[in-house]
């Protein structure tokens, strides 16, 4: 990508949650909605072996262990930012400028969500934030949460290297809270309490599926953004994080009823439709379900 003259976002924060203390707080009664609307049941389980194999206390997410961790939040005027901090940065400064444009075209003002760094382990306004969880948006603060390790992952784990996935990750959680502003999500939600888990599952996979569309509008309104092999790159990882692939990575048979987030193929072809079209009106992945 090109992004040596985009402008950084200055809607940031970022927290240092690391040292003593045992729980997060939160607990589970906050921290279990979350993850389960991102991956469904099944994800929790997977989340919770995750931090087994990574070394970490699946009980840090029930608030075992005593007293609350700190976590600070520092002023973005005196943080120093590492080099990928500050390219995700210039991400979500881009995607503010294009986003504004596309909310302007309908007179509407568009309202930024704020990037959350932390390390290891955070604190959000949907629950505690862990490592094992990814990215992730938090609708009820409206901000975005990343420990930017994960960008590390998706090379060394997932094969897809390159600056574009971070583009396209960052991207993809601001494709959720333009769910959140336009109400998408507030439908979806409903409709999922009355769905059977299959239903919800479906949904759910919708949801992000759009959102990969919207990474896409992002990309393709920003003309001097994309250059040669971002396209590749961005297949590459969209490919490397569907449900399939995973799934058979941790080797699992897929079970599409379980995808809550689409499989590989699903994710590649709704990101391309957003940079071929660029015109959000053409990532209505729900057709009339909600």
């Amino acid at each position: 990508m090109r992004l040596d003259d985009e402008q950084e976002s200055g809607n940031f924060e970022v927290q240092d949650g690391r040292g003593g203390g045992g729980g997060l707080g939160g607990g589970l009664g906050m921290l279990l909605p979350l993850i389960g609307s991102r991956f469904g049941c099944g994800g929790i389980a997977v989340v919770l072996v995750i931090m087994v194999v990574m070394g970490m206390n699946p009980l840090s997410l029930i608030g075992g262990g005593g007293g609350g961790q700190s976590v600070q939040t520092e002023r973005p005027a005196t943080t120093e930012l590492t080099d990928i901090q500050r390219t995700s940065l210039k991400v979500l400064g881009s995607t503010e400028r294009r986003w504004a444009d596309i909310f302007q075209e309908e007179g509407q003002q568009y309202p930024p969500p704020t990037l959350v760094f932390y390390t290891q382990n955070g604190q959000s306004g949907c629950g505690a934030a862990q490592s094992a969880m990814g990215p992730f948006y938090c609708p009820a603060d409206q901000r975005i949460y990343i420990d930017t390790d994960f960008f590390n992952e998706m090379e060394s784990r997932f094969s897809a290297p390159g600056d574009f996935p971070i583009g396209y990750i960052i991207a993809h959680e601001v494709g959720h809270h333009i769910q959140t502003i336009t109400g998408t999500a507030d439908k979806v939600r409903t409709a999922q309490r009355r769905a059977s888990e299959a239903e919800g599952n479906a949904l759910q996979v919708k949801m992000e599926l759009q959102a990969d569309c919207y990474a896409g509008v992002w990309a393709a309104r920003d003309t001097n953004l994309m250059e040669a092999g971002d396209l590749e790159e961005g297949m590459r990882a969209a490919e490397a994080i569907g449900d399939d692939t995973l799934q058979k990575a941790a080797g699992r048979r897929p079970v599409p009823e379980s995808f809550t987030h689409g499989s590989g193929a699903q994710r590649q072809a709704w990101l391309r439709k957003g940079l071929s079209t660029g015109d959000p009106a053409q990532c209505d992945t729900f057709a009339g379900a909600i």
